[in-house]
């Protein structure tokens, strides 16, 4: 082997040989291995796959879905003998390396004296990527350069230069939002610095801490559209799209939503660890005489509060079927006598389970490309039906769930009279509620393109029927004065 000083003997994979002597490229705080890869093989002028081809990979890079190119999320992990020659590359110590790449020592294939590497997912090695802010590689580098760096979900706000940093795992339309009409975004990020310190003092994980008030935002994200109370976050994200050059709203409601939510993110994670949390949870289930959660809840009314909307505490209150209601179960749990005791993994009011976690805007942006490829009935029913309309369905078949529970022993005792109209007065209501969810959703899914004689099978009716019903004028199951019609 040739001197290791001379990066001409880095040609260990069968590549290209490289030009004598180093050209140093020093490293970002926090920068994918791969990231540096690619920045390397811009200095020195030549394509990344050559450069990648001094290591003797293993595995494919990860890559976007329809035989798009490669996501810049990849990450490649080194053996002992890749990384020696990673540093001769750079031309930089390997302890300068292992400080600034998080993936650097991570155990890579099996050591030898061949320089190999492995491709896995960053996420699966060091966390969260993203797009690194150029202004700040200019500052470190000398070059305005694309890099991907490892930031936690509350790191993403480059404060020095005012932008968005965005996730690394989608197509990079851009590589960053500017924040210049929405500053309180900014300013959440300082204020997350304190949150993050009462978090470390109370022994949580910051990570952790953040990725509960994260999916408790969303919820609330996911259930605004249509809500007339809800002003602020409709008039953030034009500020942001109008900031940023405009574009398709529906685009920039799934690109746009952690940078707008963050604030309310920040000061949703500093209520929920304050020392007085667990006491509200525990009165929001009536205390030490048990009731089921309703409007009345504490902590959903301080939250709104502390989030600048009064009228979400008693919404948030009754929403039994998010990662906010099931912290407060939990926290409400531990007070129990001998909760603590039994208190485990799946009790941790901390955890987010997976059905609560909100779908990265990746995942977000396939399912919406996925969709603008199909017509009619081929379409997603989120995105063919407003959430107005998905709202109503719901509660029409809540209010009728919940009138034919009242039923449950209701046969048990009384006189014939009343067993009978309690019966035929909530059978009669619930049946009311069920025709109007029915009839809306057939409305929908022929608004979506769904077949008529589709839709009138599954409702068991004659098409002609059909067509005869959803043309009337639609009823709200209310008489005029607002009150329901029995």
């Amino acid at each position: 082997m040739r001197a290791a000083s001379d990066p001409a003997a880095a040609g260990l994979g069968g590549g290209r040989r490289l030009p004598a002597g180093p050209l140093r490229t020093g490293p970002l705080a926090g920068e994918l291995t791969s990231s540096l890869i690619g920045r390397v093989a811009g200095r020195y002028g030549m394509e990344r796959g050559e450069v990648l081809a001094q290591w003797s990979l293993t595995g494919s890079p990860a890559r976007h879905p329809g035989g798009g190119g490669v996501r810049a999320d990849a990450e490649v992990v080194l053996n002992g003998a890749g990384r020696r020659v990673l540093a001769e590359l750079c031309g930089v110590d390997s302890r300068v390396l292992a400080r600034a790449l998080p993936a650097y020592m991570v155990d890579g294939p099996a050591e030898d004296a061949v320089a190999r590497g492995r491709w896995r997912a960053a996420q699966t090695v060091a966390g969260q990527a993203v797009f690194g802010c150029r202004s700040c590689a200019a500052r470190r580098t000398g070059q305005a350069v694309s890099s991907v760096v490892y930031r936690p979900r509350w790191r993403r706000v480059c404060v020095r230069h005012g932008k968005w940093l965005l996730d690394a795992d989608a197509d990079p339309v851009w590589e960053h939002l500017e924040l210049g009409g929405v500053s309180e975004v900014v300013r959440a990020q300082y204020r997350w610095a304190g949150v993050r310190r009462r978090a470390v003092r109370a022994g949580r994980d910051p990570d952790v801490v953040f990725d509960m008030a994260h999916a408790v935002v969303c919820r609330w994200w996911d259930q605004a559209p249509g809500r007339e109370e809800e002003t602020i976050w409709p008039r953030r994200l034009y500020r942001l799209a109008e900031v940023n050059a405009g574009g398709d709203l529906g685009w920039w409601r799934i690109v746009g939503r952690d940078a707008v939510v963050f604030p309310e993110a920040v000061a949703v994670a500093g209520v929920l660890l304050e020392p007085g949390t667990s006491e509200l949870a525990w009165e929001a289930f009536g205390g030490e005489r048990l009731r089921a959660r309703g409007a009345d809840d504490p902590l959903c009314r301080r939250l709104g509060e502390r989030v600048g909307r009064p009228w979400l505490g008693p919404l948030a209150g009754t929403d039994y079927d998010g990662a906010l209601s099931a912290h407060i179960g939990a926290l409400a749990r531990a007070r129990r006598p001998g909760g603590e005791d039994r208190a485990g993994w799946r009790d941790d009011p901390w955890r987010v389970r997976s059905e609560h976690r909100p779908a990265t805007a990746a995942a977000l942006l396939r399912v919406r490309a996925a969709e603008a490829r199909q017509a009619g009935s081929g379409t997603r029913w989120r995105a063919a039906v407003s959430a107005e309309t998905r709202r109503e369905i719901g509660q029409w078949a809540d209010e009728a769930a919940e009138s034919l529970g009242a039923l449950r022993g209701v046969q048990g005792s009384g006189t014939t009279r009343e067993v009978a109209r309690v019966l035929l007065e909530s059978l009669t209501d619930s049946a009311e509620k069920v025709d109007l969810a029915l009839l809306t959703a057939a409305r929908a899914a022929l608004d979506a393109g769904v077949g008529l004689d589709e839709v009138a099978g599954w409702c068991r009716l004659p098409a002609g029927d059909l067509v005869r019903i959803l043309a009337q004028p639609q009823d709200d199951g209310q008489d005029e004065d607002g009150t329901a019609r029995v």
